[in-house]
């Protein structure tokens, strides 16, 4: 059975007494053009001026007095008066794009930026703190917010190890007691969240590798480092050696997604080139992964007398969610839509580094739905032809609204 994401919690006889901050109808629309005017001018990691720009203006026109973060682009803002005994409640977005073309057809608001694409949804996170914080600054001013919330629009979520780390060390946490996100998710219908407790995304690494020897001709491989083959090798062997050398059930992938080696049919190259990414579902297995992924690609690559040079890249730990921080969203999300409108999710081999804040305090992450409910063909994330239900933004606005008032009630 579906529901109108717009309906709000009226729609679902389930649902508990109504709360304050439900989005208006003149800001909905207004969040809308803003989502949209992001999504035409997308900014890759770390060079977000517009975008930061754009958000420092919108929230000075409702009075509040937003600071740039220290790399210059993201900012963080606080709604209400912090009393400096109990912490805020942070809500998170993150508000950089892809390098990858916008392929959507007649689509009035795909990039103008060639090769740039908010194809992972980013625009409708940073479109649904930026609503949340305007309704709970209404709400402030007419003295019914019950504790101080900050806003944290963060920079360079998709460049590892993301832009969390930078925007800790600008001061975003201090005086937080717990952080709450979204994330777009195009297999969950809009008017829904998924949400799970415990660890809901993977750790995600880089690995870069070179190879190394003194190459020859493919007529004589016997007198020589036959390249090739030992990077054909460490690509086959190396994972399913450490498939051995790991505890099953921490989930340990490396896959890979470059390979160079050779210009002529008939030399064998001196040089080889090999880049992948490790995802692990499991925090202590992530902790452990580099030194075993190193042992393992230098032990095939001696094998092979070829020589290796390993740059293993931290990217970023699973996000883990907090138990009590995951009932606080469910409990929202319930109040303002019921029960129906919260499901289970699986855990993800995608990485987020919203996992950095939750090394700090407990906070939890929601799946957030923009699939148009009846539509098989929504697509997925990181493609160019991705797209949202942009009634996804109510339910983001009004998540993260009643969180922040049940959070109060504490």
């Amino acid at each position: 059975m579906s529901r109108d994401p717009d309906a709000g919690a009226d729609a679902d006889s389930d649902a508990g007494a109504p709360l304050l901050g439900a989005l208006p109808d003149e800001l909905r629309a207004e969040l809308i053009a803003f989502r949209r005017d992001l999504h035409m001018h997308p900014e890759l990691g770390n060079q977000e001026f517009r975008t930061t720009a754009a958000i420092k203006t919108r929230l000075e026109a409702a009075g509040l007095v937003p600071r740039v973060l220290d790399t210059g682009t993201g900012l963080m803002c606080d709604i209400g008066a912090w009393d400096g005994v109990r912490p805020m409640l942070a809500l998170r977005a993150d508000i950089d794009a892809l390098p990858i073309p916008d392929t959507k057809a007649d689509c009035a608001y795909r990039s103008t930026v060639p090769d740039r694409a908010h194809a992972c949804g980013h625009d409708i996170h940073t479109a649904t703190v930026l609503g949340a914080g305007l309704v709970l600054a209404a709400l402030d001013r007419q003295g019914l917010l019950p504790h101080a919330v900050r806003l944290i629009f963060q920079p360079a979520e998709e460049v590892l190890p993301g832009g969390a780390p930078d925007a800790i060390d600008s001061g975003v946490l201090d005086g937080v007691g717990k952080i709450i996100a979204v994330h777009c998710d195009p297999k969950v219908d809009a008017g829904r969240i998924g949400l799970r407790t415990g660890p809901i995304t993977s750790a995600c690494d880089r690995l870069e590798i070179t190879l190394d020897g003194p190459g020859g001709h493919t007529a004589r491989p016997h007198l020589t480092t036959d390249l090739v083959t030992a990077a054909a090798k460490v690509v086959t062997e190396v994972p399913a050696l450490l498939a051995r050398r790991i505890d099953a059930r921490s989930g340990l992938a490396l896959t890979w997604g470059r390979i160079e080696a050779g210009h002529a049919c008939n030399v064998i190259p001196q040089h080889a080139e090999l880049s992948g990414t490790v995802r692990c579902l499991d925090l202590k297995a992530w902790h452990d992964a580099p030194d075993l992924v190193h042992a393992a690609i230098v032990e095939i690559a001696d094998l092979h007398r070829a020589k290796s040079v390993v740059e293993y890249v931290r990217g970023v730990p699973p996000v883990v969610n907090d138990p009590a921080v995951t009932e606080l969203l469910r409990d929202a999300m319930t109040a303002r839509r019921g029960a129906f409108s919260v499901e289970d999710t699986e855990q993800s081999l995608g990485g987020e580094d919203f996992s950095w804040y939750l090394e700090k305090v407990p906070g939890a992450m929601a799946r957030l739905g923009v699939r148009t409910p009846g539509d098989s063909a929504r697509g997925d994330l990181h493609r160019g032809d991705f797209d949202a239900d942009e009634k996804s933004i109510t339910v983001g606005v009004e998540l993260f609204t009643a969180a922040a008032l049940l959070d109060g009630q504490d």
